[in-house]
């Protein structure tokens, strides 16, 4: 059996995968926010959990963290849980458990587990993608993930936005402090955010982007208008992906991956932007919902 985990900045989750990808146990504890060698132990400890659960031995664990991750030495760093950074999470975790330990990170994991049995299983080149409060993507080729030499393969977040228009230079500030990146337009919270601002009210009172999305399903104009600017700006930024890389398949996963009006929507709005005569990508919508990380991190 294999054991999979996400260390997420509040919580620490686990998921035991069979030999057939069937899963046999699933437990989650708190993240022991600023304490390193407390996450260690955590993790030790979920570990005995699951194995209980499951009814066996766990032979290999696989881990999806935030933030950049060595291919190396598994060293991360970057990424909003800081306790993590400059140290061998890897290592540590392989000594602490007493067996092999794979690392990689959260949106990696999230591209493999849609690659191995989700919605693009079967496919030979598959970009994840993670549309919630940050901006993330995982590149998948051949049933392995691409990392890169620097480990940062697939962090579409943080380029500019393709082609934008007059009203959109320089762009918000980016979560890493570059106004006008992907980021700071496509995540959840940038969504919002638009919605605000053609509002004329304070950011910090827009509502959640869920509620947004329902205003404009019941005709809210401003709404509606703040949904297609989100598209158009979505279009724009997964055509580079495809002119860049060429994927068979785009997986979205976060909360904007939930509109469902994207899939009809955004497919017509990226073929503008390809290079050439074809457009044969498929949009889809994750097979896995939350558990996909997690599970793509046993794969590992």
């Amino acid at each position: 059996m294999r054991l999979g985990l996400d260390y997420g900045g509040t919580k620490i989750e686990g998921v035991v995968l069979g030999p057939d990808g069937t899963e046999r146990a699933r437990a989650r504890v708190p993240t022991p926010r600023g304490d390193y060698d407390g996450g260690i132990r955590a993790i030790r400890g979920l570990l005995e959990q699951l194995e209980t659960a499951a009814g066996g031995r766990i032979e290999t664990v696989g881990i999806g963290v935030p933030g950049s991750v060595d291919r190396g030495t598994g060293v991360v760093t970057k990424g909003n849980s800081t306790w993590l950074h400059g140290r061998d999470l890897r290592g540590d975790l392989a000594a602490a458990l007493d067996r092999p330990v794979r690392i990689a990170n959260d949106a990696n994991c999230f591209a493999l587990s849609e690659a191995v049995d989700g919605a693009g299983e079967g496919a030979e080149v598959v970009f994840g993608v993670i549309l919630g409060s940050g901006v993330g993507g995982g590149i998948v080729v051949h049933g392995r993930i691409l990392e890169g030499v620097n480990a940062v393969a697939g962090e579409w977040g943080h380029v500019p936005l393709p082609t934008p228009a007059d009203d959109e230079r320089p762009g918000p500030l980016c979560s890493c402090g570059v106004p006008g990146h992907t980021e700071a337009w496509l995540s959840g919270r940038s969504f919002a955010s638009d919605y605000a601002r053609r509002r004329d009210m304070p950011v910090e009172d827009a509502p959640p982007a869920q509620e947004i999305v329902a205003l404009a399903a019941a005709g809210n104009p401003a709404a509606e208008e703040t949904l297609r600017r989100y598209e158009d700006r979505l279009g724009r930024a997964l055509a580079m992906i495809v002119n860049i890389l060429d994927p068979d398949v785009i997986v979205l996963g976060g909360g904007m991956s939930n509109v469902r009006r994207l899939y009809d929507t955004v497919p017509g709005l990226i073929r503008p932007h390809v290079f050439g005569d074809k457009f044969n990508t498929r949009l889809a919508p994750n097979r896995h919902g939350d558990s996909s990380g997690v599970r793509g991190a046993a794969w590992l």
